[in-house]
């Protein structure tokens, strides 16, 4: 109980030096703040450097209440004489003898702010409120309570994405309608949510039993069997109460990613649902699971929804792809092929697991990884380079020594605890990859507004229009050929002139907006001066 108590003692005072630090009220120390607060704690600049970029992991630029309980305890180490880095975060921090850091002055700046809160009078012919804790007044002339935020302030690189896409990408992909060719219209979910990892195999390779592996217990909803028993899309996230929410509710639900899939249809969202649970992993992760892809016809004929169109469109949205193999069934099929397929442009966030390998012997798992090696150079043929393969047996049951021996065992250990290591580094990158996201997409839209603008513009004025619009959509890869010379963009970058062509179809290219070089020079001024602007604002403050 002791312990205890002291632990809500010790809260309490750092949420006090929180309120203080916090001069704006917005519940965040910026940069700014933090210079000013941690000034008085008489570390080197050195040393400060280091302890905001261990207390900001996730490259936020802001310090929130947790981050900023890990940088009160890596000032009372570096008070102590402890050298400041990554392996004294992970070893220190679990005791308990950690005590507060000195921080001259402090008390009496607190002891003073809160008599001027007691002292304060209400105005006359005014009720009295509530005061809130007027900790910020050393730091501003204005109080915390006469200090309102605007709605569309920056105090985040993720804030300044989103107001930028509002005032300037948005626009651009309404005016040439981005969303019905590519990618839906972002909203305040997509950029807010966790990071997302997802699972995609044949069926019966150990997808859901890697998630239960994960969080060392079953997800609600969760079926493991040699048949493909997965039949649904399933994202596994944090929850206060274990319970499963169906897919027409989740996509409904504006604080959720998911509004994007409605285009799917109601047939898919019957087939995809949403599993909550308490677990500290899903406080920083998303997981989802799918089904396993189907051999043969069936893939195509028993699935009611675009199975391939669903997996690209959760493929943009997650961070990490983890792509599932069997020992014993290392052919990739058409359908799975296919599947591979609509990863592209994410390859960069593929991941292999040859998962069951303790059930060959080690002269067999050599040829058995060789025989993936081949077959995924052939189906990821947008690079030269495969993709990280780990290797292992991710389930609860001990590795089958006896198949792999001692040393296969230990190969096994390592590789697990490099992939263990890659997902739990997955929310200290959700920032940077948010950022590049942000500005692929920003290309793409740039891309296809001198798409549609040039198809436009090769239109007659008055008579034989449909007989040019099925001309230009004959000859689409040729029209694209036109738009890269006259714009020197990269072919790469373009999108695939079969969808392309589909989505096209049922549009009437005359309708199309000609091209406006004001939103594009927009485009150009945020990526080569507003967001560098952005990161250079929110970067680390000792820098």
């Amino acid at each position: 109980m002791k312990t205890e108590n002291r632990s809500k003692e010790e809260t309490a005072t750092y949420q006090e030096w929180f309120n203080l630090a916090d001069s704006d009220g917005d519940g965040r120390i910026s940069g700014n703040e933090a210079t000013k607060f941690f000034a008085l704690s008489n570390l080197s600049r050195s040393q400060l450097k280091q302890l905001w970029a261990l207390s900001d992991t996730k490259r936020q630029g802001f310090l929130g209440f947790t981050e900023f309980l890990t940088a009160m305890q890596l000032v009372s180490l570096a008070q102590a004489g402890y050298e400041l880095n990554s392996d004294l975060l992970k070893i220190q921090l679990d005791k308990e003898n950690v005590k507060p850091p000195v921080i001259e002055g402090l008390d009496t700046l607190v002891a003073q702010t809160k008599s001027l809160t007691i002292t304060a009078q209400p105005e006359v012919n005014v009720s009295a409120q509530p005061q809130p804790f007027l900790a910020n007044s050393w730091f501003t002339s204005k109080s915390r309570s006469s200090k309102k935020l605007p709605p569309n302030a920056v105090t985040s690189i993720v804030d300044g994405l989103k107001k930028l896409y509002i005032e300037r990408l948005k626009p651009l992909e309404a005016t040439y309608r981005y969303d019905d060719f590519a990618s839906p219209l972002l909203t305040n979910s997509d950029f807010d949510a966790k990071p997302m990892v997802m699972l995609l195999g044949q069926y019966s390779t150990g997808k859901t039993t890697f998630i239960k592996h994960l969080l060392k217990c079953d997800y609600p909803g969760a079926h493991i069997g040699p048949e493909p028993t997965t039949d649904r899309f399933v994202a596994v996230m944090s929850g206060p109460d274990e319970r499963s929410i169906p897919g027409n509710t989740i996509a409904v639900d504006a604080d959720m990613p998911f509004g994007g899939l409605t285009t799917f249809g109601g047939s898919f969202l019957s087939k995809f649902q949403c599993s909550r649970m308490p677990h500290p992993l899903l406080d920083e992760i998303t997981i989802v699971d799918t089904p396993g892809v189907l051999s043969g016809e069936k893939q195509r004929t028993q699935r009611s929804y675009d199975f391939t169109g669903v997996v690209s469109w959760f493929a943009a949205k997650c961070d990490v792809i983890l792509l599932l193999f069997d020992p014993h069934k290392l052919d990739i099929s058409d359908e799975l092929k296919r599947v591979i397929s609509s990863l592209h442009g994410n390859e960069d966030k593929i991941r292999v697991v040859l998962n069951k390998s303790d059930q060959v012997d080690t002269q067999q798992l050599m040829r058995v990884y060789g025989a993936l090696m081949w077959s995924l150079g052939k189906v990821l043929t947008t690079t030269p380079e495969v993709p990280r393969v780990y290797i292992g047996s991710f389930n609860d049951k001990p590795i089958a020594e006896g198949f792999v021996g001692p040393l296969g065992k230990n190969l096994f250990e390592k590789e697990q605890n490099d992939l263990l290591a890659d997902l739990l580094d997955i929310p200290k990158k959700t920032c940077d990859r948010r950022i590049n996201e942000f500005v692929k997409r920003a290309r793409s839209v740039k891309i296809h507004a001198y798409i549609i603008s040039h198809l436009k513009k090769e239109m007659p004025a008055i008579m034989g229009k449909a007989k040019a619009q099925q001309k230009l959509i004959d000859n689409l890869d040729s029209e694209f050929a036109k738009v890269q010379r006259e714009y020197h963009l990269p072919a790469g970058d373009f999108p695939s002139v079969e969808h392309f062509k589909e989505v096209l179809s049922s549009y009437s290219i005359d309708k199309f907006e000609k091209l406006k070089p004001k939103m594009i020079q927009a485009i150009d001024d945020m990526l080569g001066y507003e967001i560098p602007e952005l990161l250079k604002k929110f970067r680390n403050p000792y820098d």
